[in-house]
């Protein structure tokens, strides 16, 4: 567990065909059901303080345990630590969240510690914040506010890997 932002809840993939890595994931790992989004929904995006707009990203997560895996894919040019990562030559494994409930403390907390905002968001789940300091590839810190929607939207997810059979290995929306 971090000292600072609290248990590893999830890791979190950067890849340039979401397609074929939830595909991977499934008949290679043996981990799903993924829940899919085309778009995510954002109210907020900035990116290196400035406000963007219509970033548009799929999203899919799974569990493997108590961990959930997350793939991003980014389809648009809209600048992003995504965008970044893949300029880079890199592709897969780019952060880890943490969720905490005391989200603001912490945030502020990392602030004071010398962390800096590499990007940020809001959406109908709760906040997140990407801390720039990357000590190397892989280790991008998410954090994300532990709302009572977000709670309740990776619960069922969790609660739906648990007892996964191996049907139905993409869904095409999340748990409401």
């Amino acid at each position: 567990m971090s000292r600072l932002f609290g248990p590893l809840r999830q890791i979190g993939y950067v890849v340039r065909d979401i397609d074929a890595a939830m595909r991977h994931w499934v008949e290679v790992c043996g981990v799903g059901p993924w829940f899919y989004v085309d778009r995510l929904r954002l109210t907020a995006f900035t990116y290196r303080g400035a406000r963007h707009d219509g970033i548009h990203l799929s999203i899919a997560l799974a569990n493997s345990g108590d961990v959930q895996v997350e793939l991003i894919q980014q389809r648009c040019d809209t600048p992003s630590m995504y965008r970044d990562f893949l300029a880079a030559g890199q592709e897969g494994l780019q952060h880890w969240s943490s969720w905490p409930e005391n989200y603001d403390a912490l945030y502020q907390r990392a602030l004071a510690s010398g962390y800096t905002v590499g990007q940020e968001g809001d959406s109908p789940r709760g906040r997140f914040v990407y801390f720039r300091n990357e000590g190397h590839p892989g280790t991008v810190i998410e954090m994300g506010d532990l709302t009572a929607t977000r709670r309740r939207t990776f619960d069922q997810i969790r609660a739906v890997a648990q007892g996964w059979d191996g049907s139905d290995p993409i869904r095409r929306q999340w748990p409401t």
